[in-house]
């Protein structure tokens, strides 16, 4: 995948970096969890782990590791950077 490309953080493979860009959502309580878990505008997050059936996935952002579901993913827009 091209580096300073805009994907859904659900297509992201193993290993890969991202720098989450908007964090959308019509529910707004999915909106605020997100936001409460840390993932906000500009941070940084790496796809560590992937489940054996692709849900849920761990990913790394702020010095700790967080499991979200593939379609909760689907809600946040990043830039690839590695």
């Amino acid at each position: 995948m091209e580096e300073n490309k805009i994907v859904s953080l659900s297509d992201l493979k193993k290993g890969m970096s991202a720098r989450v860009v908007n964090v959308q959502s019509q529910n707004k309580a999915l909106r605020r969890r997100f936001l409460d878990m840390g993932i906000t505008q500009g941070v940084i997050v790496k796809i560590k782990k992937i489940a054996p059936l692709g849900d849920p996935i761990s990913i790394e952002l702020r010095g700790y590791e967080l499991c979200i579901r593939k379609s909760d993913m689907k809600n946040i827009d990043v830039e690839v950077i590695q």
